[in-house]
């Protein structure tokens, strides 16, 4: 039994978080454009609709799949370090942490590029064909929602919750989140004419290359890396304070990648590379596979402690070794092989749970090496979004659009979005594999997921959750292919997650053997763990 019905369908199927976005993304489908076409005009729409959880100002890595090729490409949508931006400069500045938010921790922006790339390399349409219902939205507004306008616990960076903020420290924003000093109401029609007209800039670039298609988007590209925009942008962050210069800007390119794969039990699982989290999804499929999983039973206290001790071991490993591999050699090979899964799966002990934090060596052949336990540390939450798209050919995308949230950085003045702070997630030591250096990409935690069986598509999902992404992501995939799960039923699955590692964000610190288990998990399940570690 499941709370939505299972939607099925044999032209097209768009997944998006707000319903309007989801439904630009079917008129593209039905207007004759692919999968990517639909997936980048519903990301453009998420970013007007949903400015809390995401913004141009953001990122968007994604996954895709071409049914031409028969391939999965990486689109490498991660923002960048300025190249001010160094640990001498923040530890001379008096900071032990990258700051969580303000133009300290702002990058440069990197969800456009990613789009707009996504959209010459596999789509088919323009950027005005793609990019016009964004700012129809804008332009001519919608019903502001409870997600965006607050209250809500759950949702503290809503407009409501930052009312002090933008009017004490961000007139931009709250000249627009708070119009005549007042907060919005539910069922208001909201509008952001300033964004309309940055769509419109675009647009207009685009017209101007007359018809060709891939100079129509690289005009975009330069108006908004090296053009007008890009100097709004530049001349805002410097005049408050902020690192990315015009130079940061101009030098910023999207990465189209390989991505990382494993096969498990017939499913061929692709996730971008260890500049995300990624391959930690992997690395847990690599240790499960040793086991039985079904026979321990879904959500039973043996399979819980199962899955948890082995995302432990595989978030250790993402600790110690993940960062931008233009950076840094990080031993993805290694880390993903059978042989280092079987020398760390002894590690998981079947009656107790592990309360430290234990990577290993895969160069080496250890199964550990030296690392200090985490220490406690206070809870860190933003939005993020996901989109996933296939059309009739079976072209597929995943996207996790999320960053440049108005709760964490002020809109820049005319443009109107905020800039993505994700560069607090650097460590200052620079010989930590994550370590701030100037250019560099920051290890983010967003990870989108594809999947193919016998060589065809199976499936494209992902989800928003920050370190929780792929341990949640990874239970529905288990609920699908080990327990024969229908795709709404293992969506709806009651999930756990651990907070044993260290956090990606600000404070960047652990709670070891702390374990979140849903309500709807039978308290004779949970009753096991009670003072166990786990």
């Amino acid at each position: 039994m499941t709370f939505r019905p299972t939607i099925m369908g044999t032209h097209g199927m768009v997944a998006t978080e707000h319903y309007l976005s989801a439904l630009i993304g079917v008129q593209v489908l039905k207007q004759g454009g692919n999968a990517v076409d639909a997936a980048v005009a519903a990301i453009f729409a998420e970013g007007v609709l949903n400015p809390h959880m995401h913004t141009l100002g953001g990122e968007s890595p994604m996954l895709i799949y071409s049914a031409d090729t028969g391939r999965v490409s990486a689109i490498n949508g991660n923002t960048a370090a300025a190249q001010r931006a160094t640990p001498e400069w923040f530890t001379e500045q008096g900071f032990e942490l990258i700051p969580r938010d303000g133009l300290l921790a702002a990058g440069v922006p990197a969800a456009f590029g990613a789009l707009v790339t996504a959209l010459e390399r596999f789509g088919t349409m323009t950027l005005t064909q793609v990019a016009t219902p964004a700012m129809e939205l804008a332009r001519d507004g919608f019903p502001m929602h409870p997600g965006l306008r607050g209250p809500s616990d759950y949702l503290a960076f809503s407009i409501y919750h930052q009312q002090e903020k933008f009017q004490d420290r961000w007139p931009t924003s709250a000249q627009l989140y708070l119009p005549q000093g007042k907060l919005p109401e539910v069922g208001d029609v909201f509008r952001n004419p300033d964004l309309a007209q940055t769509f419109e800039r675009l647009l207009q670039a685009e017209r101007a290359a007359a018809g060709d298609r891939r100079a129509g988007l690289q005009a975009a590209l330069d108006v908004f890396y090296r053009g007008e925009i890009a100097r709004q942008i530049a001349d805002f962050v410097q005049r408050e304070g902020g690192l990315p210069d015009l130079a940061d800007l101009a030098a910023f390119e999207t990465h189209v990648e390989a991505p990382v794969t494993v096969n498990y039990r017939g499913y061929d699982v692709y996730k971008c590379g260890p500049w995300s989290q990624g391959p930690v999804f992997l690395q847990q499929l690599r240790l499960l596979e040793g086991f039985h999983l079904r026979d321990l039973g879904h959500n039973s206290s043996d399979y819980i402690h199962l899955v948890t001790e082995a995302s432990k071991l595989a978030f250790a490993d993402r600790e110690a070794y993940y960062g931008d591999p233009r950076f840094i050699d990080v031993p993805t090979e290694e880390l993903l092989s059978p042989a280092y899964a079987e020398l760390r799966r002894p590690l998981i002990d079947p009656d107790r749970a592990s309360l430290t934090l234990r990577p290993g060596d895969p160069l080496g052949g250890h199964a550990l090496r030296a690392a200090d336990a985490p220490l406690l540390g206070r809870e860190w939450q933003r939005g993020t979004v996901h989109v996933d798209v296939v059309d009739a050919q079976r072209n597929m995308i995943s996207a996790t659009p999320s960053g440049a949230w108005i709760a964490d950085s002020p809109v820049v003045e005319g443009i109107v979005f905020p800039l993505g702070t994700r560069i607090q997630m650097f460590d200052l030591d620079a010989a930590h594999p994550n370590g701030l250096a100037p250019g560099k990409r920051p290890r983010t935690t967003l990870t989108p997921s594809l999947v193919m069986r016998d060589g065809k598509p199976f499936m494209a999902f992902g989800t928003m959750g920050l370190d929780q992404q792929d341990q949640w992501t990874l239970q529905f995939f288990l609920n699908v292919v080990e327990f024969d799960m229908p795709v709404q039923a293992a969506i709806e699955a009651p999930k756990f997650s651990s907070k044993h590692f260290p956090s990606s964000t600000y404070p960047h610190a652990a709670e070891p053997g702390v374990l979140r288990v849903e309500g709807r998990i039978p308290y004779d399940v949970k009753a096991r763990f009670a003072g166990q570690g786990t």
